[in-house]
């Protein structure tokens, strides 16, 4: 009969080998089945309400709340970044022509001008700083068409995953609790311990997802809306540029509501820039006192500076998918440091006893 521990070994090693093999079949579908787990926590509620209210059908209950996603977020986005697109082109061919370039590079000499009895050796610095500015914006643009014309080009790629977004996203409603029980059940780790590390993770999704990321989004639309009313060009662009500023904690949109104001008394639109500063104060100032508590309530709360550097850092490190991987990954840590301090007290608390 053979040695048990050689068994389990080569149990062991074959294990390994089906789960890096595993890794690798499941990897072109990384970032569709992240997405689909993370709205899938998202939209539980909406999908638990359904389910009663059809006579806990899982099923169809699980297929409206995909078609009331693909409806209600899927379409808009796609709305928004084919506009986003078209902007970045049209902002970009501004610059390329040499009249947006003369205009920016007017406005950051006028406000070293202005700045230069305030602030000594400012005209210098406005100066140095048009020099350059041009070449940077043009290269951000560049980047930022390539990628949004690439992804509008791969079509055949973003339907793939598209589909097996919505599958997993299906499946993971209808049967996310019996793969969160069968996870447990395989987990070395008690299973208290288990429903930690998912309370945790339920609570950073809805604490970045629901909380942060949809604060930030709220605030980049009503920048949006403020945009267009007083008369800023590519009010859509700006505006999302507004909603990724609004990650960074203390200082948020005023990144760019304030340019964009002073933009406004430059070119002469003294009523558009304060109205946009009424606007900015009004309608986005308060984005965080009144809709923050709601939509975060009393889950974990990461730090804004965690939030903003896990959100770019995961960007960096993912690509588009770690604006929810990153922030994810940090409240994993978390989670797992606040199991292991746990853990360890019981273990300083059993030695005392002893």
């Amino acid at each position: 009969m053979l040695n048990r521990k050689l068994q389990l070994n080569f149990l062991l090693l074959l294990l390994g080998g089906s789960t890096i093999i595993a890794f690798f079949i499941f990897k072109p579908f990384l970032a569709p089945l992240v997405l689909a787990a993370v709205f899938a926590v998202v939209l539980q509620p909406l999908y638990h309400r359904l389910a009663r209210n059809l006579g806990n059908r899982e099923s169809i209950a699980a297929l409206l709340t995909v078609v009331i996603c693909a409806v209600g977020i899927l379409i808009p986005l796609s709305i928004l970044g084919t506009q986003i697109f078209f902007e970045s082109k049209s902002l970009y061919e501004s610059l390329s022509s040499g009249a947006g370039e003369n205009l920016a590079i007017s406005l950051i000499k006028n406000i070293g001008e202005n700045l230069s009895g305030v602030v000594p050796g400012a005209t210098t610095l406005a100066d140095n700083f048009s020099v350059d500015f041009d070449i940077y914006l043009k290269q951000g643009l560049s980047w930022l068409i390539g990628h949004l014309g690439s992804a509008v080009s791969e079509i055949s790629t973003v339907l793939l995953e598209l589909f097996i977004f919505f599958i997993a996203l299906y499946y993971l409603l209808r049967d996310g609790a019996r793969f969160k029980q069968a996870l447990v059940v395989l987990s070395p780790l008690e299973d208290a311990d288990d429903e930690m590390v998912f309370g945790r993770l339920e609570q950073a999704v809805s604490s970045v997802v629901k909380g942060n990321l949809t604060i930030a989004l709220i605030q980049g639309v009503i920048a949006s809306i403020g945009f267009t009313i007083f008369g800023v060009p590519n009010s859509i662009l700006w505006g999302t540029v507004a909603a990724i500023a609004a990650l960074i904690p203390g200082i948020g949109t005023a990144l760019v509501l304030i340019p964009t104001i002073i933009y406004l008394f430059i070119v002469g639109n003294s009523f558009g820039a304060l109205g946009l500063l009424v606007w900015g104060m009004l309608a986005v100032g308060l984005i965080d006192n009144l809709l923050g508590p709601k939509l975060v309530g009393s889950g974990m709360k990461l730090h804004p500076l965690f939030v903003l550097l896990s959100v770019l850092g995961g960007l960096a490190f993912f690509g588009p998918i770690g604006i929810f991987l990153g922030p994810l990954s940090l409240s994993l840590l978390f989670a797992f440091i606040t199991i292991y301090t746990y853990l360890m007290s019981l273990s300083e608390g059993t030695k005392l006893a002893e």
